[in-house]
């Protein structure tokens, strides 16, 4: 495509390898001044890897880098920032036992005349940044402690603390709240006036028609194409990015329950926050799902989403922090979940938000991370059997289209998506009859989202209960057979899906003075 915008960096036939996989081929890339480029693609598209050359994460690779026209040799992300390049990865690069300032500022710390750390000038600049964001944590806060949306924002105040000329954005509103994302995107405006230019990684086509000025497609490691955004129609980028056109994609189908009784019920549970007495992160949340239905779960960020289905699955039944209380039934018995070993064995299971720190072991490759949670079925003689874990890996490699080059490669080397489908490979083996889903399509590609969607069709099919949280709208009407609302740690209000409505549903999660549910 012509374009006479001014291009400060330019990437021109980068082909990148690892052991096995050509991950980019051939691949362009341009960042203008002023201007924001979306780049689309499926997880394995290779988006990724090409912004981890741009910001010198890495160095070995075939092509060109181009700044202000000149060839540009990155020997690290120090040297990039040091040009002007700095990027908020989507797969969160913090430290989690330092604190929010030092994170921020990790190497490149303000110095006292003694050439010691200056704290003091470290936390009040950090704290400007926060406050920028609209983001009231505490600076002393250890990155541990802090969520995963929160943890983001840290992200991102990491970048603007650099004076950066390109601003690499890797799926940053993945893990943000509805305000949180207004917040980024006034930011993003006021770079554009400045002349920063902005490279975008997203999968949302709403962010590209309100956010980007050209949006680059990449598939399967290769550019496809540069485009203007406007007048660019949703069908023409899909079939771009997947080969196939929109009619691929899930629809629900009118949901025939397997079994007509409740799978899961729920009564009156609690969770105390023991650090701040009297308050309470969850009210008396009463709850049931059927075989073989999808209940979604809905709430804006600190509604206690992720802290429901956790206590459901036992992980803050002893703990220091909090105190859960409330019965559990399944299958009409009343059960005790002590323990998430007491869910497991209950049948239940439960996939993380968070894959990469919950779900998954990095290191490991794709056979040892599916076999983990049912190691049992694996023993021969009392002895692991590698042949009978890699013939279940391959099973699921199959069945869930992982995209790896064998069940040896490394998850850390696998898509966000790929990593996703693995966390649920590794569940499914201990095959569950309630499956608790915390925002499972985070940060993966629409392809990817997809196979998850139908895979969770395919689940309640079978007869399984299923509950899923997601803080996108659409997905939890598209996947949903019933939906609950939370706010604040309250029950709000359940829809049925002949009655979903966006406005509706989003106007229960808001906050509100009467605490009480009530049913459409």
């Amino acid at each position: 495509m012509e374009n006479h915008e001014t291009i400060l960096l330019e990437a021109r036939q980068i082909t990148k390898e690892f052991p096995g996989v050509k991950a980019l081929d051939q691949v362009e890339l341009r960042a203008y001044a002023g201007r924001v480029n979306a780049i689309m693609g499926e997880n394995g598209a290779g988006k990724s890897t090409l912004m981890n050359i741009l910001s010198g994460v890495y160095t070995d690779y075939e092509g060109v880098l181009l700044m202000d026209g000149k060839e540009l040799h990155l020997t690290g992300t120090e040297d990039a920032r040091g040009h002007g390049i700095a990027m908020i990865h989507q797969e969160l690069h913090l430290v989690p036992f330092l604190d929010i300032a030092e994170n921020i500022f990790l190497g490149r710390e303000p110095e006292t005349a003694l050439g010691l750390i200056d704290y003091k000038q470290m936390h009040r600049e950090a704290r400007q940044l926060l406050d920028r964001l609209h983001f009231e944590a505490d600076t002393h806060t250890l990155v541990n402690d802090l969520r995963v949306g929160q943890q983001q924002m840290v992200e991102i105040a990491k970048a603007v603390s650099v004076s950066a000329r390109v601003l690499i954005m890797d799926e940053p509103t993945s893990s943000l709240s509805e305000s949180e994302t207004e917040v980024l995107f006034q930011l993003i405006q006021e770079f554009r006036s400045q002349g920063v230019a902005i490279l975008y990684i997203t999968h949302k086509m709403d962010e590209l028609r309100q956010l980007a000025d050209y949006v680059t497609i990449m598939r399967d490691g290769k550019y496809i194409d540069e485009l203007p955004v406007k007048g660019l129609d949703t069908d023409h980028i899909v079939a771009m990015m997947v080969g196939r056109d929109k009619g691929d994609f899930f629809v629900k189908n009118s949901t025939v329950y397997a079994d007509p009784f409740v799978a899961l019920e729920v009564r009156g549970l609690s969770l105390h926050d023991n650090s701040r007495k009297g308050h309470d992160v969850l009210h008396d949340i009463s709850l049931q799902v059927k075989h073989g239905e999808v209940l979604g779960i809905y709430g804006l960020m600190g509604a206690g989403r992720t802290e429901l289905l956790e206590s459901i699955f036992g992980l803050h039944a002893h703990e220091v922090e909090y105190a859960a209380d409330g019965g559990c039934f399944i299958n009409g018995q009343r059960v005790t979940i002590g323990s998430t070993s007491d869910a497991v064995a209950a049948k239940m299971t439960l996939i993380p938000e968070d894959r990469k720190r919950d779900g998954l072991v990095l290191d490991m490759n794709i056979r040892e991370n599916t076999s983990l949670a049912s190691l049992w079925q694996f023993l021969t003689h009392g002895l692991l059997s590698p042949k009978k874990e890699k013939a279940a890996a391959d099973d699921y490699r199959q069945r869930l289209s992982i995209k790896s080059h064998s069940d040896q490669q490394l998850t850390r080397q696998l898509s966000g998506g790929n990593q996703q489908k693995v966390v649920l490979a590794k569940w499914l083996l201990t095959d569950p009859d309630i499956i608790l889903l915390d925002e499972p399509t985070r940060g993966i590609d629409i392809m990817a989202k997809n196979d998850i969607y139908r895979l969770i069709s395919e689940l309640a099919t079978e007869g399984r209960a299923v509950i899923m949280v997601s803080s996108e709208l659409p997905e939890i009407m598209a996947v949903s057979d019933r939906i609950i609302t939370l706010c604040q740690g309250h029950l709000r209000q359940e829809f049925l899906r002949k009655d979903f409505s966006e406005q509706a549903i989003l106007k229960s999660a808001l906050p509100q003075t009467d605490n009480t549910i009530s049913y459409i």
